[in-house]
């Protein structure tokens, strides 16, 4: 399915990523959030409402400092689908995938690493909705807003049983990932591939989170904006099984909407993506 969408667009426009950083709904409404603060070149506070818990989280941007800092439109589609699963488990994309992690012999706490977390509003809602230990990672100039982020809403996690801590992430560092370690139940991202130098290095990290975890799923949201984007997935189905889980309905007038993917890994080879001496 993810194959034919692509391969049919390959003659339209790009779309450019730096102007689409307004989030919408399925409905072409803004998403339930409010800003605190929007002066030119101060901090924004965003308060994003959670239906299934009657909860606001708060997020910090800073738009100043580069688009790390601010939200992008699949981040949002990311938070809705668990808030869906948390007020009816037996429905929604994300039913068979937490089904997966969460129905193991031990019933622990589910382990979620968010990739590329920008302002951590969908690695703290994770944590909230499913009470899940969460580790949020990005660049290491990006840490001490994530923690930020964190302690904004740390009333919200102690009283859903959530937990959040932030590190440093490097894709295509395995050093990085020996220091977060590899043994988590879910891995989530929105928006994290718009270059294409970046390919490669997530899909290596990837293959460092996922390999030999027959339990453990890659769940990212994407907003397509470039032609190229196809690339990405061509290169990750080699290591990858790739399925959609969910698309966003297109709001009026527009091409395009967020498609959210479930990666597992595959059990046989590599393909270049590891380790090329275990390839």
């Amino acid at each position: 399915m993810a194959t034919t969408m692509f391969e049919q667009d390959e003659d339209e426009e790009d779309i450019n990523p730096f102007t689409m950083l307004l989030t919408q709904d399925e409905n072409g409404d803004t998403k339930e959030h409010s800003t605190l603060h929007a002066s030119p070149g101060v901090p924004q506070l965003q308060q994003h409402y959670i239906r299934s818990i009657d909860t606001e989280l708060t997020i910090r941007q800073l738009p100043s400092q580069g688009l790390s800092f601010q939200l992008w439109p699949a981040a949002t589609t990311l938070v809705n689908l668990p808030d869906d699963h948390r007020r009816d488990p037996r429905k929604g994309p994300l039913s068979a995938v937490l089904s997966a992690a969460l129905d193991g012999p031990d019933r622990r706490r589910l382990k979620i690493l968010e990739l590329g977390s920008g302002t951590g509003l969908v690695g703290i809602a994770a944590a909230v909705m499913l009470g899940a230990n969460v580790t949020v990672t990005d660049l290491p100039h990006v840490i001490p807003n994530l923690e930020f982020s964190a302690e904004a809403n740390s009333k919200a996690l102690t009283a859903n049983g959530g937990n959040v801590v932030a590190s440093a992430l490097r894709w295509g560092e395995e050093a990085d990932v020996e220091v977060i370690g590899p043994e988590f139940d879910l891995v989530l991202a929105s928006d994290v591939v718009y270059h294409d130098h970046l390919y490669e290095p997530l899909l290596r990290t990837l293959y460092s989170l996922l390999s030999g975890r027959e339990t453990t799923s890659f769940v990212r949201a994407h907003l397509r904006r470039w032609k190229k984007d196809s690339a990405f997935f061509k290169k990750a189905r080699k290591a990858f099984n790739v399925e959609v889980l969910h698309e966003d309905t297109h709001s009026e007038g527009s091409r395009i909407g967020v498609v959210v993917y479930r990666f597992c890994g595959k059990q046989i080879r590599k393909l270049g993506l590891a380790k090329a001496e275990n390839a």
